[in-house]
């Protein structure tokens, strides 16, 4: 018995011994992962990388920029149905359990044992507070190492925040694949809708994907994908957090996604999208934008967006196509699956409703089309092959570009097409402008490409933009970066500086031939459009109206390029304008922002605007951080409620960069330019429309820039390595018909706002022709011209560039054929 006493004895002094060497191993052990665990309270703080969205000016969605795509909602946003979702899939202890669930670290550690030694990975028992600790604190390392400090993470960072913070911060962070980080995100990605909206199924889908998101792919691996859905849904039925009614039908709900592409969601709106990503780049660098969950609320107007591309693209199409058919855009083997071989093809996807298409078969009358298939989710070929029909109509424009049936339109459709061809199409349209079932017409991508800008002159907002025929062809930003020459349109600027030196629109210039001495026996003899033709003394309105050069050349070198310089300057035309002449006739290289935002201070009266394609920035937090609109508001913050105050006012401190008699001079000559001058096809928008062409040199590049009361448009059509457009290739003829169909149409219900007239400008009825004022019984052409206080028209003129050494007016017939030399130019030219 006393043995046995003293056995027991020992046992249990080994007991007690062993125990307390356990202890301290323990104690030891956690000390030891203790001391280097990263700081959790920095969870308090967190502040994880948010996606910039893009919202046009109408509320919607223009991009979203981001590395990893996330979006933010506090727990209190996120729907009950949808957190019981994950909590079932991964932790339905969540709200019993301090941070480690023993019961299920048993269970994978029984599994651990038994895969022992066959590479398999060990099963988590990771719960989600770990799961917290691990995506925000630790690495993914499988290790023993990392699941002992993640426990004691998980501990901690229970006594420190509430379960509602541990979820809210693992329903935001969580990868739920296909580039989605967090519950927001993935359900815009996978369902576009938003959290409120999912379903039970849609719910279950998701919370199923922590575990693997790449082999649940809802497309790849489909059947797995609705496996592991479904046994959400039983764990959510189990747990009694849905009816079973509720799972049956879930589980009966077939799994269907909505790919959602992370690129622009306002059609054709791809060039305004890229350049204010560019300027939030330059403001606030690459973090910020990619990370800092900014609210930007662009200036871009959808619906002028879309009817700015429209136009553009018709402009384009339709001469290219006048220039020819210059032949398919690749050929392939049509033998075996065609589809196949055609969607390795690269196509244009922002080129809607035009169409890829390989040619199957061909003969006379028609040729058998087959459509480029589609990438369903996930990037498999669809399996599915559409046809159509091209017949003569569609390839009658088809003329050959080059060769020797070059200018011929073809007779049949083989001349044209043959198997093989891969081309574009879109829906062939009837005499009554509907589509013709199952027929198609032949498209060319455009060689010609152009750049367009649609601006508020008021406040420089950027309503419409258009870089080119298609971004996906090219991201080069014809409106923002091509440096043209604008040609005749940069004539209402030295006009501009004529006006407010002296001039009126009824001063006489003379159109006659006129040689510049540059210096070292070299002559400039500047030519109108016209060449040969000249009109003798004619009013500055005339000259503008006609854009005639050498009325431009002779007005300059009297005012002095210096002053246009500065005016170019002030205008923001150029940032410095050397002092030729030739560049009074727009010889100089800018942008078209640049020229509709000139424009833009002649529409709005003279005030300096600055061109934005930004009103407001907002951080993630809602502050507005950035704000276009700088003017003050006096009375804004006026306590609550009326109480008989005045109303507040706006302080507009804008620089007036043109004095407004002027500007209203400029603009009523520009409205002849529509009316009676080179841009007479404008008229058809049936608005007061004021603006100007411009040609350069062989026709590489054709202008038109003009406005009506409300909007400025401006646009130019060249080759990208500038090549002629053509004899007749005028802006005229060819840029002016783009802005008539854009005006036409941005502005058909509107009402026909005249222009402003501004105080002190006084109208008087002129004889077109000469200037003078109209007599009472004057039957000839009169209008009514604007003049400032004190310069109404004399009873007779003098014409600038046709005096004597005594300074006496020589007398010259328009069609005069001797030449006037004139220095002038201090041997800069």
């Amino acid at each position: 018995m006393r043995l046995l006493v003293r056995f027991l004895g020992f046992l249990f002094a080994a007991g007690t011994i062993l125990f307390l060497v356990g202890v301290s191993a323990v104690a030891g052990l956690l000390w030891h992962y203790s001391k280097d665990l990263p700081d959790y309270t920095q969870l308090k703080n967190y502040e994880p990388p948010v996606m910039t969205r893009v919202h046009a000016a109408d509320g919607s969605l223009l991009a979203e920029y981001a590395k990893e795509r996330r979006l933010y909602l506090p727990i209190q946003a996120i729907p009950k149905r949808v957190i019981n979702a994950f909590l079932a899939a991964e932790d339905k202890n969540f709200y019993e359990h301090g941070g480690i669930d023993f019961t299920g670290m048993a269970r994978a550690a029984l599994l651990y044992a038994q895969n022992y030694g066959s590479n398999r990975r060990p099963q988590g028992a990771s719960t989600i507070t770990q799961q917290v600790a691990k995506n925000f604190l630790l690495t993914n390392e499988v290790s023993f190492t990392r699941k002992i400090k993640e426990a004691l993470l998980a501990m901690r960072i229970e006594r420190t925040y509430s379960k509602e913070k541990i979820l809210e911060l693992y329903l935001n962070e969580i990868y739920l694949g296909l580039g989605a980080y967090g519950i927001a995100a993935a359900s815009l990605v996978y369902f576009d809708k938003s959290v409120n909206e999912l379903s039970i199924a849609e719910a279950a889908y998701l919370a199923a994907l922590p575990k693997a998101p790449a082999q649940l792919h809802p497309v790849r691996n489909h059947d797995r994908a609705v496996e592991r859905r479904n046994y959400v849904i039983d764990r959510l039925a189990e747990n009694g957090w849905i009816k079973p009614a509720e799972a049956a039908a879930a589980r009966k709900e077939p799994l269907v996604v909505t790919s959602r592409s992370n690129a622009t969601h306002v059609f054709a709106g791809e060039y305004f999208a890229e350049e204010v990503r560019r300027d939030i780049f330059e403001r606030y660098g690459e973090k910020k934008l990619y990370e800092g969950g900014l609210s930007v609320r662009a200036t871009l107007d959808p619906k002028l967006q879309v009817i700015a591309r429209q136009a553009m693209v018709k402009g384009l199409v339709n001469y290219d196509e006048s220039v020819g058919w210059r032949g398919p855009v690749t050929k392939i083997d049509i033998s075996g699956d065609w589809g196949i071989k055609l969607a390795e093809v690269k196509s244009l996807s922002d080129v809607s409703p035009w169409r890829m298409a390989v040619v199957l078969e061909a003969n006379d009358q028609s040729a058998r089309i087959g459509f480029q298939p589609g990438r369903v989710l996930g990037g498999a070929i669809s399996k599915a092959r559409d046809t159509g029909l091209v017949t003569m109509d569609g390839v009658r424009w088809a003329k050959a570009a080059s060769g020797p049936t070059r200018y011929k339109a073809p007779t049949k459709v083989t001349q044209v097409l043959t198997p093989g061809d891969v081309v574009y199409v879109d829906p062939l349209l009837g005499k009554d402008g509907k589509a013709v079932e199952g027929q198609y017409r032949l498209r060319q991508i455009p060689e010609v490409s152009g750049g367009m800008i649609v601006m508020d002159p008021s406040t420089g907002r950027v309503l419409a933009m258009s870089g080119g025929f298609s971004f996906d062809q090219s991201q080069f930003n014809r409106a923002t970066q091509a440096y043209r020459q604008p040609g005749s349109s940069f004539k209402p600027i030295v006009y501009s500086t004529a006006l407010d030196n002296g001039y009126t629109p009824s001063s006489i210039v003379v159109d006659a031939p006129i040689e510049i001495d540059q210096g070292s026996g070299n002559v400039w003899r500047p030519e109108n459009y016209s060449t040969g033709k000249y009109y003798g003394p004619q009013t500055l309105r005339f000259g503008l109206e006609h854009s005639v050069n050498n009325m431009t050349v002779r007005l300059a070198q009297d005012i002095g390029m210096p002053i246009i310089g500065e005016y170019a300057k002030r205008f923001g035309v150029y940032d410095e304008l050397p002092n030729y002449l030739s560049y009074a006739l727009g010889a100089g290289e800018t942008t078209v922002m640049r020229m509709v935002t000139a424009y833009s201070m002649i529409a709005n009266g003279g005030k300096r605007v600055k061109a934005t394609l930004i009103d407001r920035i907002q951080d993630r937090f809602g502050h507005t951080i950035y704000k276009h609109d700088q003017r003050e508001c006096r009375g804004c913050d006026a306590p609550e409620g009326w109480h008989n105050q005045p109303e507040p006012t706006l302080i507009d401190r804008r620089e007036q960069v043109l004095d407004p008699m002027t500007a209203y001079q400029i603009t009523s000559m520009m409205e002849g330019v529509v009316q009676r001058g080179t841009a007479t096809v404008v008229r058809e928008v049936g608005k007061p429309i004021a603006g100007k062409t411009g040609t350069t040199n062989e026709e590489k590049d054709a202008w038109f820039v003009g406005f009506s009361p409300n909007v400025v448009v401006g646009l130019y059509i060249g080759y990208d390595k500038p090549k002629p457009l053509g004899r007749g290739g005028t802006g005229g003829h060819l840029a002016a018909p783009i802005a008539k169909d854009f005006l036409k149409v941005a502005l058909a219900d509107k009402p026909a706002v005249p222009f402003r007239v501004p105080a002190g400008i006084k109208l008087v009825r002129v004889d077109l022709k000469s200037g003078m004022r109209a007599g009472p019984g004057d039957t000839g052409r009169t209008i009514l011209e604007a003049f400032k206080p004190g310069t109404a028209p004399p009873d007779n003129y003098a014409a600038i560039g046709m005096a004597d050494g005594n300074g006496q007016v020589l007398t010259v017939s328009p069609d005069a054929d001797r030449a006037i030399m004139r220095p002038g130019t201090g041997g800069l030219y």
